[in-house]
């Protein structure tokens, strides 16, 4: 039987056509799913990577925002602050307040999950959310109703004080007291975040583990250290890393309630760069100072990371 030979040359042919059609299909389905991203990556581009990388820039020369003159100086920006001893004294103050702040939001916030994580009735329920209520009110407003409490002479604060016989204190004028009450601000913002978070993780503790502990006749603090703190790892480790980032970059209560006074007790590094950009216009040295802080939160970020790859506990 006789083929026709034009047809054994058009099958191949459709057969090669059909695979490019899909292989164009393809190619062509992974660009319109790349295309809703489009978006997105021009944003981010616009407003995050190209401001980044423009400060990088303006780090190396000696911008001063009232001349249009930019001058490439190289590192003399970071030599200066490096040997600065205003940076180390500004470091300390932000060390210290990021200190402060995460262990006292931390400790406070677990202590309330504890307590309030016995029962699901309403008034248990209601006291959660007066307690997380705080996280949603700015900082900003949050700073003047507490310069309000902290003042010297008719501030809530030292009417409390004046009941138990003692004098009143300049809570925001003392340079030993004013960063503790920037930190006071800051705990009862953000304590009823880290309570609801350690709630949802003790929730997520299987009562098995529990059981048995208690048949093997452990005590509620044994199975606390040993059960509860292992398995709420995770929630502890995004809290600590979390609020330490934020801790670092305290700025808005510096500036509403102390300017980074008194003598300098408060001036956290975040509330210098805004001081030396945007009062001593300073850019370029403000720009390597942000780079400098940049650098540090990372490498802290990242030890923090490594150092938990040993001791946070992923259930499963």
């Amino acid at each position: 039987m006789e083929t026709n030979p034009k047809l054994n040359k058009a099958a191949p042919n459709r057969a090669s056509a059909s695979v490019s059609r899909r292989v164009s299909n393809s190619v062509i389905e992974k660009w319109k799913d790349f295309a809703f991203s489009v978006p997105a990556l021009v944003f981010m581009g616009a407003f995050l990577y190209f401001p980044l990388l423009y400060s990088i820039y303006i780090s190396f020369t000696n911008w001063n925002m009232t001349r249009p003159v930019m001058k490439f100086v190289g590192a003399n920006n970071y030599t200066r602050l490096l040997t600065n001893e205003e940076f180390y004294q500004s470091m300390k103050v932000t060390f210290l307040y990021t200190l402060m702040d995460v262990v006292f939001t931390l400790a406070i916030g677990l202590l309330l999950a504890l307590l309030l994580n016995v029962s699901s009735s309403r008034l248990f329920g209601f006291m959660r959310g007066v307690i997380f209520m705080p996280y949603y009110i700015s900082m900003v407003i949050a700073a003047m109703v507490f310069t309000w409490i902290y003042n010297g002479q008719y501030g809530l604060l030292n009417q409390v004080v004046s009941w138990f016989g003692m004098d009143p204190v300049e809570w925001l004028i003392n340079p030993s007291t004013a960063l503790p009450a920037l930190v006071a601000v800051s705990v009862w913002k953000g304590v009823g975040f880290a309570m609801i978070l350690f709630i949802a993780g003790m929730r997520g503790i299987p009562a098995e583990y529990y059981e048995a502990a208690s048949i093997d006749g452990a005590s509620r603090l044994r199975q606390f250290r040993n059960i509860t703190l292992p398995l709420l790892s995770p929630m502890t480790l995004f809290l600590v890393i979390t609020s330490f980032i934020s801790s670092m970059q305290v700025f808005q209560s510096i500036d509403v309630m102390t300017d980074g006074g008194p003598l300098k007790a408060t001036n956290a590094i975040v509330y210098w760069i805004y001081t030396m950009a945007f009062v001593e216009f300073k850019t370029g040295r403000a720009s390597a100072l942000v780079m400098i802080l940049f650098v540090i939160i990372l490498l802290l970020t990242m030890f923090q990371m490594w150092v938990s790859r040993k001791k946070v506990h992923y259930e499963g």
